[in-house]
């Protein structure tokens, strides 16, 4: 092996790149605080869902993937030995002893995507959306999404009696029409 083969080899070790750790499980949240703590730089991605706890139609922020995030890392300069010891963290995903590597355009098209979904996530429906009632005396019937009318409840426009009608109804009885 040539001396300038080694030096791009170890150029190439001095890159920051982006590995995948397995947290334990439902701790995936507490791993990415302990490891920002430590300054380490991580990419956990989320979703905003609604589901319905205790009846109620709510926002939840769930992880992407539920036991993995990402952590950025360069092979030469990098203190690995603490990631495992971190709350939380269960392990970094290897092939053998030798960490794995993700592209990083990967991590990249999770970020847009990401941020494109966080524009528009304000709320599950848009002024003006087609909509189908799923529940109640008008199931089954196209409407208009008017707006929302807090957290659960929203105005939809239903043409009956040739107008317009608006009804409030919950938000958990309407889907994209």
């Amino acid at each position: 092996m040539k001396e300038s083969d080694t030096i791009r080899q170890e150029d190439a070790a001095a890159v920051p790149r982006w590995y995948v750790i397995q947290c334990k499980g439902g701790e995936s949240f507490r791993a990415t605080e302990n490891l920002l703590n430590q300054g380490f730089e991580v990419f956990h991605p989320v979703l905003d869902v609604q589901k319905k706890r205790r009846g109620k139609l709510t926002w939840v922020t769930e992880p992407l993937f539920p036991y993995y995030l990402f952590i950025r890392l360069d092979r030469l300069v990098s203190n690995w030995r603490p990631i495992r010891s971190t709350r939380g963290v269960l392990k970094l995903v290897t092939f053998g002893d030798t960490p794995i590597a993700v592209d990083d355009s990967l991590v990249a098209t999770l970020c847009d995507k990401g941020d494109e979904r966080d524009q528009d996530a304000n709320f599950y429906f848009q002024a003006g959306e087609a909509v189908q009632i799923t529940e109640g005396p008008f199931k089954e019937l196209q409407a208009v999404f008017e707006s929302h009318k807090g957290e659960e409840r929203a105005i939809v426009l239903l043409n009956m009696l040739q107008r317009q009608q608006r009804l409030e109804m919950p938000v958990a009885n309407l889907r994209r029409g």
